[in-house]
């Protein structure tokens, strides 16, 4: 995973793998997730992040295990 952020665009850019962009989607006001061609997402973009985050974005990330459910 990469996480960038880019002040003068303002955009905060957290990439969970590399792959070419198929197609990206607005989720949310300036929330933007790119997906592969297979519709798995590979990353998503925040946009005006100091809105969201503050004047210096300070990003922590915890990464989880997934969790398998057995049925």
């Amino acid at each position: 995973m990469q996480v960038s952020y880019d002040p003068r665009a303002d955009a905060l850019y957290i990439r969970f793998r590399d792959a070419k962009v198929d197609e990206s989607d607005e989720v949310s006001t300036g929330v933007v997730v790119d997906y592969d061609r297979k519709g798995k997402p590979i990353g998503v973009e925040v946009l005006d992040a100091s809105r969201l985050f503050g004047s210096r974005p300070n990003l922590q990330v915890e990464l989880v295990p997934p969790v398998t459910v057995k049925r």
